[in-house]
């Protein structure tokens, strides 16, 4: 029965001795192409609809784009993107070994974390914080076994701010700690086993070795963590944080021109982004290589024959 033309078709190499070579023809596919087209053309619509609608006040837009208030707020929210990360980083590897430990004190309490932070809005836990002066009204902070002790009104100590950190951080830790998790269980035990055969300790194992080896693992999931933290800030505008939400928040309440500012607010966080997840591609391909096709393709062209065989 003879080849179908749109899927394959044989033709000898010269010189092969009689070796074929298939040759692969792409499938038209006519629907895909209509289906394509019309998608095309409704975005045209949109975006000229978009371009020549007066209400969507471009002027207003440009003007605001670069003002000293929106600009505080990119400011204020890349800084508690960048923070809250870090400490999520942190607490999320201690909550992960603990969950890994065994031990009936440690994991208990880190399933109880996951379970807790995990299980609540992040809403409800940003405004919690920010009012947990109702529940505590003043705060003790002293040295142990002295008299010396300092009284200090919550209201001043927990500001819209530092609601947020505490907020993002330690809800952002509870998924920290199962990418962490997963990352350390996707490492062999016999890597752990030969390390302890050296005459380390577990944590050294775990921080010469182990973690090392789960980054490859651990980075992906964690930036995007990071991306959804830094879109996730908006909600501190219902706390007045003094984030890019908030602020442009604070200028269409004057000006009335809430489409616009929208605009303005939309186009930063689509700049972060966009800036968040280019530096992520190259990061994920620092810590992938030597692993992957990639790895095989390179090893293959450093063989004396370039055949992939030694």
């Amino acid at each position: 029965m003879p080849a179908k033309a749109n899927t394959a078709s044989s033709e000898a190499s010269p010189g092969s001795g009689g070796n074929r070579k298939l040759v692969y023809a792409p499938r038209r596919h006519p629907i895909q192409l209509l289906i394509g087209l019309a998608v095309l053309v409704f975005l045209v619509l949109i975006g000229n609809s978009l371009l020549n609608n007066k209400n969507m006040q471009w002027h207003v837009v440009i003007g605001y784009l670069f003002d000293q208030h929106v600009l505080h707020g990119v400011l204020v929210t890349l800084g508690l993107t960048v923070l809250c990360q870090i400490l999520a980083v942190i607490i999320g590897t201690i909550v992960a070994v603990m969950r890994l430990s065994g031990s009936r004190v440690m994991m208990p309490v880190a399933v109880g974390y996951l379970w807790l932070f995990r299980g609540t809005p992040l809403l409800v836990q940003l405004i919690f914080w920010y009012n947990i002066a109702a529940l505590f009204p003043h705060l003790v902070l002293g040295i142990p076994f002295t008299s010396y002790h300092e009284v200090i009104s919550t209201n001043t100590l927990i500001s819209g701010f530092t609601a947020a950190i505490l907020g993002f951080s330690l809800h952002e830790a509870a998924y920290m700690a199962e990418i962490v998790r997963a990352g350390i269980v996707s490492v062999s035990t016999g890597q752990k086993e030969a390390a302890l055969s050296t005459g380390m300790t577990e944590a050294q194992a775990m921080r010469r070795v182990i973690l090392p080896q789960a980054m490859r693992v651990i980075i992906p999931p964690t930036g995007n963590q990071a991306i959804n933290l830094m879109k996730a800030t908006s909600l501190v505008a219902f706390i007045s944080g003094g984030d890019l939400l908030s602020n442009v928040a604070d200028i269409y309440s004057v000006n009335f021109a809430v489409i616009p500012l929208l605009v303005v607010a939309s186009l930063w966080y689509l700049a972060l982004v966009t800036i968040a997840t280019i530096g992520q591609t190259y990061l994920e391909r620092a810590v992938g290589k030597g692993h992957g096709a990639s790895a095989v393709r390179k090893l293959q062209g450093n063989l004396p024959d370039g055949s992939g065989q030694a």
